[in-house]
């Protein structure tokens, strides 16, 4: 009888076996007791309330495996680990220290023999037979019971149900409700299906959860129809529910066939740990797996009651700065000391202004708005520098009016005209085309600078990122083309052949799924999306888009690598915006198409790659998540369009920048303004007259790459906290409605959880902070439903001064200036732009 056929006798007969008996023959007892007393300082999980330590099955699991390995063993598994990990900045620098003493050898190390060869092998079965990184081992098992049922009826129902609805929360309770169903099936090959399979599991739910994703991650293609659609932009009337539901289905299905492509890349290396992944899992954990109690830094809570009670403070505190004081939530007080004075609106004004403000929010989806309890803190960190630094250069840039900025909102990612308006776009187009003559007779379109510095910061960050990942993980991806030629050159060897890891070595025991599968995904979504193009008026060559399609798997490399490292996505569409005017000037859908594929599909292929690496740390069989996925897409495709349609049909003043609940259509914006300025007027006439500097960004991001690339090569310590990218990316974070507001309130937070509390009180964070974070998000989500459906969609108001005071000045009116237009417009005069 195996490991996981003992516990689950133990768990079937609910008596309460101690692990410790699991152990080799021959043992003394004081060397037992190193071991658990060894276990609990590397986990530093305190001492059992009334539990023996052990009790805890990983923790059992790890002390056999210590009594397996030699030390010759472990210090050969040790210096491996050493290699790979040494500048690897989620690794324990604790760890890598302590192993550095080990493989000195036991005389450096500086205790008696026992004592070292113990630590050796406790380090080693950590890391041989479980995770090097803390945070995985919190969330994941070092063991796996293939039995448990995973692909069930009830499973795909309730995955199906909730993907619509994007309610991931509810499918608990569900699942625990079809426990006192009837054990209704059939029986097909060989293998029963049921209604009731038995108690529900926590692999059903992870599989449903996963479903759910897919959902919560829609396509922003229906950003891209509601640019085209709505009537403040495009208006264009043949975009119908077909070639929407088509190009919706092309963009999924393209970019989940792009993840199932890179899985040896993003999946299966230990160093993709993609820290946003593990509050799903350890969420999942706390709901359905039995837990040991222990005091934690003086906590004997579990997880799951932490979870329920977050939960419910989260939902009910919600309704406090959604609808009962509205001015909590984005918090700009000191405008109300002065609410007309545009300087100081400009300056700490939450919506016009930087928001430059000490305390900017009570609000958790504001302070959230970085994931600021789930990304690493030094990816935190480097982001939160390049947005503080690059907001100094808008400031810089709008108070020194530069490029006429200070005619314009500082921080908005609408193209203006030199009156100060929105730019017209019916003024210089006829029949769909741009006409030359009535452009220059009308106005250059103008950025704000906030819009400036975000535009040239996403150029250069692609060059950067691009650069630096080439020069610092050059040996990952010299290996990963070696994998890729071996899989070409023998297409039935196992993808998971190259790795030795113990998540790697668990998932080889259930059946592949081949890469001709996601290549045969890849295509049909490539083949739908030319589809379309060809069979509605779209006017859109089809070989920019096969262009497009090239780069994106070109760029997707290296962005994949930095999302799995450091849990920051960047999607690749602005430069595609660029490609797109450079391929077809003056052909604005175009643009967005291109714009779409460049940005929409990389976006989603990054979200399809987490899901697959959640099922990769849960043990989830390959092809159930194929199937899984596939069919949650479809549902998607579906209810996102028709989640569009509702807001065109039920939401007053959608789109418009005054909307009472703030549906302003941010991204449709940002696409309606780029089509403008780098699709219907094209690049050339953009870049050359009126903002050359731009230009420079594409070559800025290399420079700014290449040194701190080489630095990382010869000093991988003192430079492995540092990421250029992530700090060039704070730039590309203006130019949209956010500003400082979003990141001073998460500083605190990420400062207080993610640093001090992680390296103060580490088993206390272990245990609780992902699902603190999972409570409070999952709080706030649901609540926002309730009030939308229960009283903003039935327009139930409650009026007072805290509900009007934050918008009662020029602040929430977004409009002001700091120069007054002149009478005959500002900028460049009829005849100096072209």
């Amino acid at each position: 009888m195996d490991y996981n056929e003992k516990i689950d006798e133990k768990k079937s007969a609910q008596i309460d076996v101690q692990p410790i008996q699991y152990l080799s023959d021959g043992v003394s007892e004081t060397y037992r007791a190193k071991i658990i007393e060894r276990i609990q300082a590397m986990n530093k999980v305190g001492q059992s309330t009334d539990i023996d330590p052990l009790a805890d099955s990983a923790s059992a699991f790890l002390c056999e495996k210590v009594m397996e390995i030699s030390v010759e063993e472990a210090v050969e598994i040790l210096h491996k680990a050493y290699k790979e990990h040494y500048d690897d900045v989620n690794f324990p620098t604790a760890t890598l220290k302590t192993i550095e003493m080990i493989l000195a050898g036991p005389e450096s190390y500086g205790v008696n023999i026992d004592t070292y060869e113990l630590d050796a092998k406790l380090e080693a079965a950590v890391i041989q037979f479980h995770s090097p990184y803390p945070e995985v081992r919190a969330v994941t098992d070092p063991f796996d019971d293939p039995t448990i049922p995973v692909e069930t009826i009830r499973a795909y129902i309730l995955g199906a149900i909730w993907v619509a609805i994007v309610l991931q929360l509810f499918l608990f309770p569900c699942g625990k409700f079809t426990q006192l169903l009837p054990d209704w099936g059939f029986t097909a090959f060989g293998t029963r299906y049921s209604i009731n399979p038995g108690p529900w599991t926590h692999k059903e739910q992870m599989l449903a959860t996963i479903m759910v994703n897919v959902g919560s991650q829609m396509s922003n293609f229906m950003s891209f129809t509601v640019a085209m659609r709505h009537e403040l932009f495009f208006h264009l009337k043949w975009v119908n529910f077909g070639f929407v539901f088509l190009m919706n289905f092309a963009s999924l299905f393209f970019g989940y066939g792009l993840a199932g492509l890179v899985r040896k890349l993003a999946i299966f290396p230990v160093k993709a740990m993609f820290p946003t992944v593990l509050p799903t899992l350890a969420l999942n954990r706390a709901l359905l797996l039995n837990e040991t109690k222990t005091s934690i830094n003086g906590w004997t809570i579990t997880r799951q009651k932490l979870f329920f009670m977050t939960f419910v403070v989260s939902f009910l505190y919600f309704f406090i700065p959604t609808y009962i004081f509205k001015a909590l939530s984005t918090f700009n007080w000191m405008t109300w000391i002065a609410p007309q004075n545009v300087k100081l609106a400009l300056t700490t004004g939450s919506f016009l202004g930087m928001g430059i403000n000490p305390i900017p929010t009570f609000d958790w989806a504001v302070i959230n708005y970085a994931s600021v309890l789930v990304v690493p803190y030094f990816a935190f960190i480097n982001k939160f520098i390049g947005v503080i630094l690059s907001g100094l250069v808008v400031m810089i840039l709008y108070w020194t009016n530069h490029k006429f900025t200070a005619y314009l909102p500082i921080n908005a990612n609408t193209i203006y005209d030199n009156s100060g308006k929105t730019y017209n776009l019916s003024r210089i187009v006829i029949d769909g085309k741009f006409n030359e003559e009535k452009y220059l007779s009308y106005s250059a379109p103008y950025m704000s600078a906030g819009h400036i510095v975000g535009t040239g910061g996403l150029w250069a960050l692609y060059t950067c990122a691009f650069m630096y990942v080439v020069i610092t993980e050059y040996k990952l991806l010299g290996t990963t083309m070696k994998m890729f030629w071996k899989t070409i050159r023998h297409p039935r060897r196992s993808a998971l052949a190259d790795f030795d890891d113990p998540h790697s070595r668990m998932m080889a025991n259930y059946p592949e799924v081949p890469d001709w599968w996601f290549l045969a995904i890849f295509v049909v979504g490539m083949a739908t999306g030319l589809i379309a193009l060809l069979a509605w008026p779209t006017t859109v060559p089809v070989w920019t888009v096969i262009t497009i399609f090239l780069f994106n798997i070109a760029m997707y490399i290296p962005t994949v690598i930095i999302y799995s490292m450091t849990g920051y996505a960047m999607g690749f569409g602005a430069f595609s915006v660029i490609l797109a005017g450079y391929m077809d000037p003056g052909n604005a859908v175009t643009n967005m198409m291109v714009r779409m594929w460049g940005y929409n599909v990389d976006e989603q292929a990054e979200s399809f790659i987490a899901d697959q690496k959640i099922a990769h740390y849960a043990k989830l069989p390959q092809r159930a998540v194929f199937r899984a996925q596939l069919v949650a897409t479809l549902i998607q495709c579906f209810s996102t369009i028709g989640a569009v349609q509702a807001l065109f049909n039920t939401v007053k003043g959608f789109c418009s920048t005054t909307q009472v609940d703030k549906f302003v259509c941010q991204f449709p914006r940002t696409v309606y303004s780029d089509a403008i300025m780098f699709g219907v007027i094209n690049p050339d006439r953009v870049l050359t007259t009126l903002y050359p500097a731009l230009k420079h960004c594409f070559y800025i991001g290399p420079l700014i790459a290449i040194p701190f690339g080489i630095l990382k090569l010869k000093y991988p310590l003192k430079m492995k906290a540092i990421h250029p990218a992530l700090l060039v990316s704070g730039a590309a974070f203006w130019g949209s409605t956010y500003n400082y507001t979003y990141y001073i309130g998460g500083f605190y937070m990420a400062t207080a959880f993610m640093f001090y509390i992680r390296r103060r009180y580490t088993a206390w964070w272990t245990k609780y902070n992902y699902i603190l974070a999972s409570g409070l998000s999952a709080g706030v989500a649901f609540s926002g439903i309730v009030i939308f459906l229960g009283l903003q969609y039935t327009q139930t108001n409650f009026s007072w001064w805290g509900n009007n005071v934050y918008a009662a000045g020029v602040d929430y009116a977004r409009t002001a200036s700091l120069k007054k237009v002149p009478p005959g417009g500002f900028g460049l005069q009829v005849g100096e732009f072209h």
